[in-house]
């Protein structure tokens, strides 16, 4: 959910909320079994940039800026998040192939 000011909010299976997870960097599947996000909580890795649209995937997830950054997290695999790799992040981060595109 993104609120009034820009500010992203997210909740549900913890592989896509955005928040990772502090001990393996991931989510379910990662390795240490973190539980899924049950009430909604702010997406600090956007905190400070003004998010004006998300866009929920099956296993990931996308946020455009009022900058116009693009911003992908989730599960990377089939290369699905933009960077160039089939890494996951567990956290919002800037698809560099999009940077300076409007």
């Amino acid at each position: 959910a993104i609120t009034v000011d820009g500010a992203v909010w997210s909740w549900g299976h913890a592989a896509q909320v955005g928040h990772g997870c502090p001990q393996c960097g991931w989510a379910v599947g990662g390795g240490c079994g973190q539980l899924h996000q049950l009430l909604p909580k702010r997406v600090e890795a956007l905190a400070g940039r003004r998010v004006v649209a998300v866009s929920v995937g099956w296993k990931h997830n996308l946020a455009i800026t009022a900058d116009g950054d693009v911003w992908s997290w989730g599960d990377g695999k089939t290369s699905q998040l933009g960077h160039g790799t089939e890494e996951n992040q567990g956290r919002p981060k800037r698809v560099e192939a999009l940077s300076g595109r409007r």
